[in-house]
């Protein structure tokens, strides 16, 4: 069967409330029409004070071709962050090429179509609660930043229904922030230091800034909520968690991206009927202590529970699957396990498993840049256009490795070979990218079903923090182990390189191979120092070297054994006339080089070659055969131009 429809979703920070709303809207309604989601979301946000690191986040939303899926919603109040002014004209640059519809939630980013948050009949239910069941009336007003949006949308609903319930709010008690505790606890400090006269409540547009306001005013003796209450928008987690914990009401922001989805059913499945969803108007209201209302002991003892860090839990396999806290990702010691691989291998196999603390997922994958080892810090931009599926752990397919040589090499465009899958129920495919600072490194892939309620949490997100430092340790090991047998210039073997190569290879040898060598000299590099300069040298030596590994077999090595000279060594099953065949194949790549390079002198080399007796191993022999056998040839060539 062909694959599901899929629905692009562009958030930030999966695991807030505020994108939990989100995916809730999305899931639910997609899981209704039959759709797939991907979701790409940075981790952080996008004014994260550690902005390398928030660069190499960011860098999730430049991994998908976006003209191949079905829908795009963008979560568009997060990424439209004021202090990162650049990127949402780089996310318009990006979805030029969709050829679907693109709907962004709240505000605009482009000429795309925008689906306004519904947010009005919550946002006046927080008036009428503070007036008519507590009757306040003197009153200030907090919300987001002047002139975004979001802030002044909220603070118009709210002053709209202050004025029909006749509360008049001067401007004065009007008061500006940043949706965050900052702005709250600034707020605090102008009334204890008496600039500003403390109110009956406070509204505020976002819990955060409320938090703030009542943690600080709370520790310096004002009472609440017998001298103040405070009311947020949004219901977070960390409402529940303070010493004095918030009453909020929630957005409805799951209404506003079911909406998005239903804008995109109907036009890519327009004689499908809609299936609106439908909120619950009566469960918007979280009480809690700041407002003086009987608190929702139920919701708080989860969200406790949610936060703990338990030292000895009884993890049975229910719980592994259901319920990994932070707590079991800490007292596993995953950290020290991944960051002590000392190979790359053994670096992959231990992400293998210790995959089970992103659980519950019918696939996880770890895709890598094809030179993710080996590139330079400077290169390490973006993905590359083939990457390769390093670790995959499935529990409904056959997709379940950790080894080099199972390794799949697959085009960027398609992400991972599961999305491209029929799915036997609608799924999300969450991308999130993989990175040591602003050093791009690949990405991961986590597909759970659409009805699964787990979402990318504070769990997933430190551990994904983890595998970043082991990989980033594990190239700077392998840089140190390749500077250590490895000629910096050509890359190849140097001669402590080629002991430990030879020595693996003459383990793995059966008794009938043959040991084959090589010995290769550049001709007339002194002239071309002298000549040319030092820099037209090194290109002539990298020439030589570059010959040797297009003639070599794929089993075979290659080695700078000096300035000038080079082996190339093999043991396996070969012909009596190898030599005669390589010494030909040898020079033809070099002479075809050459004749490429544009350069004003030749490019040759003198080459010998010698093969050994079957179960014959003797290296150093070997190479002074062939040594012999190239000085002969270089003996000859010369007598030749005379």
């Amino acid at each position: 069967m062909s694959r599901r429809k899929t629905i692009a979703l562009l958030n930030l920070m999966p695991e807030t409330t505020h994108s939990n709303n989100i995916a809730r809207g999305i899931f639910g309604q997609c899981q209704k029409y039959g759709y797939n989601v991907a979701s790409f979301a940075s981790m952080t946000p996008l004014s994260f004070y550690y902005q390398d690191y928030a660069d190499g986040e960011r860098a999730i939303y430049d991994l998908p071709d976006y003209s191949g899926f079905d829908g795009i919603v963008i979560d568009a109040i997060p990424l439209t962050d004021q202090s990162v002014p650049e990127f949402p004209p780089h996310l318009a640059e990006l979805l030029k090429d969709a050829k679907c519809p693109v709907v962004c939630m709240g505000v605009g980013i482009g000429d795309y179509k925008v689906i306004t948050s519904s947010n009005d009949f919550n946002l006046r239910e927080i008036v009428r609660h503070v007036v008519c069941y507590h009757g306040k009336r003197d009153i200030i007003v907090l919300t987001g930043p002047k002139g975004k949006h979001e802030a002044e949308d909220r603070l118009t609903i709210f002053l709209d229904e202050l004025e029909k319930l006749g509360v008049d709010v001067p401007e004065e008690n009007i008061v500006y922030g940043n949706f965050w505790y900052d702005c709250g606890t600034a707020l605090a400090d102008e009334i204890l230091s008496g600039k500003r006269k403390l109110p009956e409540a406070v509204i505020s547009a976002s819990d955060h800034m409320a938090l703030g306001l009542v943690d600080r005013l709370s520790k310096k003796g004002i009472k609440i909520p017998e001298q103040m209450i405070a009311v947020g928008f949004e219901a977070t987690q960390e409402a529940l968690l303070g010493e004095v914990s918030l009453s909020s009401f929630e957005s409805n922001f799951t209404k506003t991206a079911a909406n998005a989805v239903d804008y995109i059913h109907s036009i890519i499945d327009p004689d499908v009927p809609l299936q609106p969803y439908e909120p619950q108007a009566d469960k918007i209201f979280h009480p809690a202590m700041s407002c003086g209302c009987e608190p929702d002991l139920r919701r708080a003892a989860h969200a406790f529970k949610d936060a703990l860090y338990y030292r000895s839990r009884n993890y049975t396999e229910e719980e592994l699957m259901d319920n990994i806290d932070i707590g079991l990702l800490m007292e596993n010691y995953v950290p020290e396990i991944l960051t002590s691989s000392e190979t790359p291998d053994a670096c992959m196999e231990n992400i293998y498993h210790n995959s089970y603390l992103t659980l519950p997922f019918l696939n996880f994958g770890l895709c890598l840049r094809e030179d993710w080892l080996t590139a330079s810090q400077s290169d390490l931009n973006g993905f590359t256009d083939k990457m390769i599926l390093a670790v995959a752990n499935s529990k409904v397919g056959d997709l379940n490795y950790h080894e080099a040589e199972k390794r799949v090499v697959f085009d960027r465009r398609i992400m991972h070979p599961a999305l491209q899958n029929y799915t036997e129920e609608p799924c999300v495919f969450y991308f999130s990218a993989v990175h040591y600072s602003n050093r791009v490194l690949g990405y991961t892939m986590l597909q759970r079903k659409l009805t699964d309620r787990h979402i990318l949490n504070v769990v997933f997100r430190n551990w994904l923090r983890n595998v970043n430092s082991a990989l980033q340790m594990v190239r700077t090991r392998n840089r140190y182990v390749m500077l250590s047998i490895r000629d910096n210039m050509t890359g190849l073997y140097n001669r402590r390189g080629m002991y430990e190569r030879f020595e693996k290879m003459r383990a793995a040898a059966k008794p009938e191979d043959r040991l084959f060598t090589a010995v290769i000299d550049m001709d007339g590099l002194k002239y071309v120092n002298d000549t040319f300069g030092h820099n037209e040298g090194d290109y002539g030596i990298n020439a030589v070297s570059r010959a040797a590994q297009q003639s070599a077999r794929t089993e075979e090595f290659c080695v700078r054994a000096g300035g000038d000279e080079f082996y190339v060594i093999g043991i396996g099953s070969y012909a009596d006339d190898e030599c005669e065949y390589r010494c030909a194949a040898y020079l033809a790549a070099l002479a075809d080089i050459s004749a490429n390079s544009g350069k004003p002198y030749p490019i040759s080399a003198s080459i010998g070659c010698a093969l050994g007796d079957a179960g014959d191993f003797d290296l150093e022999e070997l190479l002074r055969t062939a040594d012999e056998e190239m000085y002969r040839f270089k003996v000859m060539r010369k007598k030749h131009r005379q």
